[in-house]
């Protein structure tokens, strides 16, 4: 008889786990708590404009290719994608923006105009980050955590002072121009912790960025998660929306049913892709496997105040995407981890995927998505919401030189207690917990309980960590712990 597998919550890593399980011949049911599927990476549409909610970058083409071929299929059986160029635009003052094309050898010309001599050392960077990539794409991110032995490969071994350097430190022996640096820096953020706190060997982000470009699923991020949902019910996955999870119910220290809603669900094997702390909330206290003071002593990337907004004109002069570092980048990093704050003059990132998606907005108006990186656990207020809001359009506008904010026609924001509130996330946090040397690998939470038998956890909290391609992967790293264990 097959076995029933109960999955909370139905983002990247829980789909993922879903279609593996489903494929060894597990009876998989996804309960998820919100009205729609895909976590973090839901869809927003309003008055004719469509939003994708979380993720925006499709980097690491390969990890989506290669989940797919675990299934004998490809990502055009499910999705089209865009290569974008440009992939991105920094603007540093006035009119004042480098612009990031789609191919290494256009933006080592670019880097050459800057600084000379910065060119060739870009070339040669990006080579040593490929390498660095391919080790971490073969040789390591498709482990489970579970040993400290898992590191040490021929090539780690090889690579080992690398993990003690820093990103940041790296960079700066290469480059002198301030403004590159912030360009190089900037994939690290992704892995959410500072490039002054993470090792030399995630410069692998960088061969990411500039190796292998910045893509755009056809009509959005959301078309990644209707494709793995069209996979997974192909497989015989069961959806159900509008089911919170109220308790996890163990005896004789095993996992043996969910309260959802008020009804009992049983199940022989329980995995949630919630949030990890939230989950073990779910437990009984003893059954718990970290503490308060474990996650209070974890070093968590950023939470993200998130605007949703509908222009009634098309903006002049953007791309796809946009970061605007006309501001102290350290001093906003200062802000985030070391005395956490509300900033006083924030970094922000805007993203128009009317540029390339016609469908995301009516004939003649624009989508914009905005994102302020924030502390976790920081307060959150409508008022703080809407002073931030005023101060990144006016910079926007005195940046593009243009005006936009009286042309606003739908706004919609997102922040800490939305977070909490939509995704229990513990604190607010919108990325997960940092990669940093400490939380790397068998450092991090375990995917599987190690106080409850059949109970197993995967996503941003646990390995490989915080992202897109790292949740796929942990999707596939749980299915094969749980198949291990349950071989049917």
């Amino acid at each position: 008889m097959k076995k029933t597998i109960s999955i909370i919550g139905s983002g990247f890593s829980a789909l993922s786990a879903s279609c593996y399980l489903a494929k060894e011949g597990y009876n998989v049911t996804i309960y998820e708590k919100n009205a729609t599927i895909g976590g973090r990476a839901r869809q927003l549409k309003s008055n004719g404009f469509t939003f994708d909610m979380g993720p925006s970058w499709y980097w690491m083409p390969d990890v989506f290719e290669n989940f797919f071929n675990d299934f004998n299929k490809k990502t055009t059986d499910y999705y089209e994608l865009i290569k974008l160029n440009p992939a991105y635009r920094v603007y540093f003052g006035i009119n004042e923006f480098i612009t990031i094309t789609d191919n290494l050898e256009e933006i080592a010309k670019t880097f050459e105009t800057i600084e000379e001599g910065s060119g060739k050392k870009l070339i040669d960077y990006i080579s040593e980050a490929k390498s660095n990539y391919d080790i971490a794409i073969k040789k390591l991110v498709y482990r489970p955590g579970v040993s400290a032995l898992e590191l040490i490969t021929l090539e780690t071994t090889q690579k080992l002072n690398q993990f003690f350097g820093t990103v940041s430190k790296d960079i700066r022996k290469k480059f002198k121009n301030e403004r590159l640096i912030q360009i190089l820096e900037f994939p690290v953020l992704f892995l959410g912790a500072k490039p002054s706190k993470t090792p030399s060997f995630y410069n692998f982000m960088n061969y990411a960025d500039f190796g292998m470009g910045t893509w755009h699923p056809k009509t959005g991020m959301f078309d990644v998660v209707r494709g793995i949902e069209s996979l997974a019910k192909e497989l015989g996955v069961t959806f159900k929306t509008n089911s919170s999870i109220d308790k996890i119910i163990v005896k004789n220290n095993i996992a043996t049913s969910l309260i959802i809603n008020d009804e009992i669900i049983t199940s022989d094997i329980v995995l949630s892709g919630a949030d990890y702390q939230h989950t073990e909330t779910l437990l009984s206290k003893e059954y718990r496997a970290y503490s308060d003071e474990y996650w209070e002593s974890r070093v968590f990337a950023p939470s993200s105040l998130l605007f949703y907004v509908g222009f009634d004109k098309k903006i002049k002069s953007i791309s796809h995407h946009a970061l605007f570092f006309d501001v102290d980048f350290e001093q906003h990093a200062m802000d985030i981890y070391d005395k956490p704050k509300w900033p006083d003059a924030p970094l922000f990132y805007a993203n128009f995927p009317s540029v390339t998606d016609k469908t995301t907005a009516p004939e003649g108006m624009e989508t914009g998505f905005f994102l302020i990186p924030l502390a976790p656990g920081i307060e959150d207020t409508v008022a703080l919401r809407e002073e931030y809001f005023d101060k990144i359009i006016s910079r926007f506008e005195n940046v593009t030189q243009q005006s936009i904010k009286n042309n606003i026609i739908f706004k919609k924001s997102f922040c800490k207690n939305d977070f909490i509130e939509d995704y229990n996330a513990y604190k607010g946090n919108a990325y997960g917990m940092a990669n940093t040397l400490l939380q790397t690998a068998f450092l991090r939470p375990k995917l599987k309980s190690k106080k409850v038998k059949n109970l197993y956890f995967t996503g941003q909290l646990t390995v490989p960590g915080p992202g897109v391609p790292p949740a796929l992967i942990s999707g596939k790293l749980v299915s094969e712990l749980i198949n291990k264990s349950f071989s049917l």
